[in-house]
């Protein structure tokens, strides 16, 4: 090419976005193989994509915000060179930022982006290097995958303004219940050697069913376990119930309850039906057969636990598509501690020494499963 001749500039000729507030993935179509390199940006949180010249022609729209990201703008910098701006809700980091080979010779930009901590954001903004195309800086949290601190997640359903049920005579909301009982629990577990137990939510704070997922798998917890206190019309039906997940569920009464659960993410706004097929491996991973054979376990374990010491439902194991039980990789129950709609389990529920009792027996099981995972080698 002699010195005065332009060279073409890359034609990206598709793109799309799909995902919810906890992780998003956005592909762009190009005509050949892009070269391009990734920064971070802070106040506002921004991901910077640089790209040789680029031609976009694909609709605006098929590249509009949404799901981790509020605004989305791209265009030519100068005559060698173009730039996506992501501009996040809140700190982000990439997961994945690489090229990849479409079937018919053109080649799309794959990046997938996970909520983050500001700590998280605020390490990669000050690590990255500008002279070099560095698609990411290291992973803070990567030093801590492999430990011998066997970790649980405790999450305390609903939140925010997504109060949950409400106590028939106390009128106490349940995320006031569930908060305060996932902070007994995580007290008790945390005072046994070996343990290490952390909240998905220390207040009274909104979470998606995706943003509990993925604060699990950040934090590498070994066990995933969700409180609730659901109601039921039948006013009658009291105990416990232990739920692990099954894209069918076991009963009526399992899969109205599933519904419901799911329902939560709606009140503010979110939905898990948020992109297009190739995207969904990232929203609503289906667990392995592997995982879900502990998270059986881990159910037969709580049930066990309580059988003799705390009240339980018929059939106390039972499962359905509970969105928040999805982690591919974390065996995960969500526990029914008692039902507001019943007189006899609301007052249980508020009780001190109720809950310590059902803490200790939740603390045997979780005991008991991590010495027979730890024993088999798993």
């Amino acid at each position: 090419m002699s010195p005065g001749a332009t060279k073409q500039p890359l034609l990206a000729f598709g793109a799309r976005v799909a995902g919810d507030d906890a992780r998003t993935r956005i592909v762009i179509d190009f005509e050949k193989k892009p070269e391009f390199s990734v920064h971070y940006v802070a106040a506002p949180e921004r991901v910077i994509v640089d790209l040789p010249a680029t031609a976009f022609g694909f609709p605006a729209e098929d590249l509009g915000a949404r799901g981790l990201f509020k605004d989305i703008r791209y265009g030519t910098m100068d005559e060698t060179s173009a730039r996506i701006v992501l501009t996040a809700k809140k700190p982000v980091k990439l997961l994945l930022a690489e090229v990849q080979p479409n079937d018919n010779g053109s080649y799309r930009l794959v990046l997938d982006a996970e909520m983050a901590s500001r700590e998280v954001f605020a390490e990669l903004v000050k690590t990255q290097s500008w002279s070099k195309p560095a698609v990411a800086a290291p992973d803070p949290l990567a030093a801590a995958t492999q430990d011998n601190v066997f970790t649980v997640a405790v999450d305390a359903g609903h939140g925010g303004i997504d109060v949950g049920a409400m106590g028939a005579a106390s009128k106490t909301p349940e995320k006031t219940i569930t908060l305060t009982f996932a902070k007994i629990l995580a007290d008790r577990l945390n005072r046994i050697n070996g343990v290490k137990a952390f909240l998905t939510r220390d207040d009274d704070t909104f979470l998606s069913l995706s943003e509990r997922v993925t604060i699990a798998r950040q934090q590498h917890a070994d066990l995933f376990i969700s409180l609730h206190a659901d109601t039921l019309g039948q006013k009658d039906i009291r105990g416990a119930t232990v739920y692990t997940l099954s894209d069918k569920a076991s009963d009526r009464m399992a899969e109205n309850l599933a519904a419901r659960e799911n329902l939560s993410d709606e009140l503010a706004g979110f939905s898990i039906q948020s992109g297009p097929p190739e995207v969904a491996d990232i929203l609503l991973d289906l667990a392995r057969r592997e995982t879900q054979a502990f998270s059986i376990a881990l159910a037969t374990n709580v049930v066990e636990s309580f059988e003799g010491q705390v009240g339980l439902i018929n059939n106390p194991h039972r499962y359905a598509g509970f969105q928040v039980l999805r982690a591919p990789d974390i065996p995960s129950v969500l526990l029914e501690l008692g039902f507001l709609s019943n007189a006899e389990d609301e007052k249980l529920l508020l009780d001190d020494a109720w809950r310590t009792k059902v803490t200790e027996r939740i603390a045997d099981a979780v005991r008991r499963y991590r010495d027979r995972a730890q024993a088999s080698g798993d």
